[in-house]
């Protein structure tokens, strides 16, 4: 996994949950599920990087 990818991804997995948090505490579902959505993405990325990974090997 290149670094920049891998910094991609753990930085919207750590936005993501911070949005998702913070809009929880103040009820706003929409902006929550947003949150949500944006911390998807990055275990997604994570996951396909490392998919890419293992096949190079």
């Amino acid at each position: 996994m290149s670094a920049g990818e891998k910094a991609k991804a753990k930085a919207e997995q750590v936005v993501g949950k911070a949005v998702r948090k913070a809009a929880h505490a103040v009820g706003d579902d929409t902006t929550a599920a947003k949150g949500g959505a944006l911390e998807s993405r990055g275990h997604a990325r994570d996951g396909k990087e490392k998919g890419k990974d293992a096949f190079k090997r």
